[in-house]
């Protein structure tokens, strides 16, 4: 599942030739590209979508593109959307994924542009590509290599929060089983704070908010390590610190999973920033304001080292993620 590792990403894009035009070509750690556009910024970014609850796909589709690329600053204003399907996929299916992306798109105010649909041997289940568009002064462009040393590490929401919400919609009986009726219904409810199109453009208006960097595939370990890398940083984060909820821990300990992968659990939705300690209020008062737990987990540092402290003990932070987001929405315990 999932990404390119970020030696093997390096040989694939190293044919493409640099160009004047393009602000942030493609890279590894920047989940948007960046090019001028008169004068200002366009920001693009491009998402697949598969394997998620039917009933939020067309959703889930436009807020995974719309989230990269406000995390630039910018405000998504148009998309494209591919919709492909099994030779099998009913006119209806379509349809009803489209109603989805319909209501999604009307709600942040983007306009579709164009896309493509149709059915394909060699598919076995629906797969979506949306790719949005934004603009932003160039002044205020956010990208994920503007860390600075001593600026805080933040983080929203929770650890594994999106393996959490479609693990109970999709393995409801398990859910209920581990979590509890009452809070596995709460959990499959959520699936909207697997956004972070409107956190994220609040964020981009502080002063101080020097980058950002959702924690989708991977989690914390490929977010955290992307933002050190892009911004040529290093970092120290306190174990004690990490927004970890109960039935995350439980996920943890049914699914026999070890720290090293609870800190690399998908959490689309939850996003790391790096901010200037003298904003810290601010950032709190408005993530407050807009509902969005908060944790500041340590600092990034000149050195380069990462490092994991827990129980004052410093440990090497994990290079690699190792994700169990497949393992456990097969709900294999």
């Amino acid at each position: 599942m999932g990404k390119l590792g970020g030696e093997e990403l390096k040989k694939l894009l190293s044919c493409i030739k640099k160009d004047p035009r393009v602000v942030v070509p493609p890279m590894p750690g920047y989940d948007a590209g960046v090019h001028v556009i008169g004068d200002k910024y366009l920001v693009v970014a491009t998402d697949p979508c598969i394997g998620v609850p039917e009933e939020w796909f067309g959703w889930l589709l436009i807020h995974y593109a719309a989230s990269d690329v406000a995390l630039f600053g910018a405000k998504p204003e148009f998309c494209t959307v591919t919709l492909l399907g099994p030779i099998t996929t009913k006119p209806q299916t379509f349809q009803t994924v489209m109603a989805q992306v319909c209501s999604a798109v009307d709600e942040l105010n983007i306009a579709i542009v164009r896309g493509h649909t149709g059915t394909y041997e060699g598919l076995t289940k629906m797969l979506g590509v949306c790719t949005a568009y934004g603009t932003v002064r160039k002044e205020k462009l956010v990208t994920p290599g503007d860390a600075k040393a001593g600026d805080l590490i933040l983080c929203t929401k929770s650890l594994g929060l999106e393996t959490l919400i479609n693990f109970s919609r999709m393995q409801r009986a398990l859910a209920q089983r581990l979590f509890g009726a009452e809070k596995a219904e709460k959990l499959a409810s959520l699936v909207k704070m697997e956004s972070c199109v409107q956190e994220a453009l609040k964020l981009a208006e502080i002063k101080g908010v020097h980058a950002m960097h959702d924690a989708t595939e991977g989690g914390l370990t490929n977010a955290l390590n992307e933002l050190a890398e892009a911004s040529r940083l290093g970092f120290e984060i306190e174990f004690e610190k990490l927004p970890v909820t109960s039935e995350m821990k439980i996920l943890k300990e049914s699914f026999g999973l070890s720290y090293e992968q609870l800190l690399s659990t998908s959490s689309t939705g939850t996003m790391l920033a790096a901010v200037e300690p003298s904003a810290k209020r601010k950032v709190e008062e408005v993530l407050r304001e807009t509902g969005v737990p908060t944790s500041f987990l340590g600092t990034f540092t000149k050195n380069k080292n990462r490092e994991l402290v827990r129980n004052g003990i410093r440990k090497t932070f994990p290079k690699v993620a190792d994700d169990p987001y497949d393992r456990i929405l097969s709900g294999k315990v």
